[in-house]
């Protein structure tokens, strides 16, 4: 994946991407030298691709967006309904000139059964998730898998299982995407889960064990770092904070606190915690 260096959530300063948080989250990476932003798409037919797109050139800061898809629009349960949505979101983010969309791509935030995923819904998952990872690399763009928690989806928890679904899938462009605060849930240690993603691995959030401010949590971060310098990773670091978040995003993420007293200080002591470590183990 072309994108490098560091970046930041847009949940640092907006949910809904409109016109307004454009203007505002991209003074903001310029402001704190952020290199891209993660550009959350709740609702991408909403969004002003040419605006943000201008935004970004004038102010020289790459995107990649992200999502979760609707829970009425599943692999699961409605395959084409899922791809569609898919393509259309993949549609404005190649419009905004995004280098790749990743998230819960396979899936949906709070999609569970209560029971044990069966081979027939990984089945109908690959499928889709092979579709629109050809039409990502038909638009340039790479196509990324995040593993995230047993609490808000039961298909992909682990590096393990990503990397599954990348190599069942087997496009080039299909990537895993690690989350430090999902690991320290799901991996066996945290680096364990770095190392089993390795080939795979081009994207990671470096998101606090609270999901406030890295550095001021139980993150181990000097595991973190030191394994992403051994598998001499490449790809893009982003800080994911949810300090702005709405209600119907606080249920899926269970996020029912302000989980840091203000945005500047997640950006000045969380983000230059992270530069930090990254210089020192040497991967910026």
């Amino acid at each position: 994946m072309s994108i490098r260096g560091f970046g930041v959530h847009t949940a640092m300063w907006a949910m809904e991407w409109n016109r307004a948080a454009a203007e505002f989250a991209i003074l903001e990476a310029v402001k704190y030298d952020i290199d891209f932003l993660e550009i959350t798409m709740l609702d991408p037919q909403a969004v002003d691709a040419a605006h943000t797109r201008a935004q970004l050139e004038a102010s020289n800061v790459a995107c990649v967006t992200s999502l979760g898809l609707p829970l009425d629009k599943l692999p699961t349960n409605d395959p084409q309904a899922a791809l569609d949505f898919l393509k259309s979101a993949l549609d404005v983010s190649s419009a905004m000139g995004a280098r790749a969309m990743s998230g819960v791509l396979y899936g949906g935030i709070g999609q569970r059964t209560g029971e044990r995923p069966t081979e027939t819904e990984y089945d109908a998952t690959a499928r889709v998730v092979e579709k629109a990872a050809a039409y990502a690399r038909a638009r340039g763009m790479d196509f990324g898998l995040e593993a995230v928690n047993r609490y808000e989806n039961h298909l992909i928890n682990t590096a393990d299982q990503a990397v599954r679904m990348c190599e069942r899938v087997g496009a080039e462009n299909i990537f895993v995407h690690l989350d430090t605060y999902h690991m320290n849930i799901e991996e066996k240690g945290l680096a364990n889960g770095i190392l089993r993603a390795r080939e795979h691995l081009r994207y990671i959030h470096l998101s606090a064990s609270d999901r406030g401010t890295p550095g001021m949590d139980t993150i181990q971060w000097d595991e973190v770092f030191g394994a992403l310098a051994a598998i001499g990773f490449k790809g893009g670091m982003a800080m994911e904070s949810f300090i702005t978040v709405p209600s119907q995003i606080a249920s899926a993420l269970s996020v029912w606190r302000d989980v840091a007293p203000s945005r500047e200080e997640v950006l000045t002591d969380g983000l230059g915690f992270l530069k930090m470590k990254a210089r020192q183990y040497g991967l910026i």
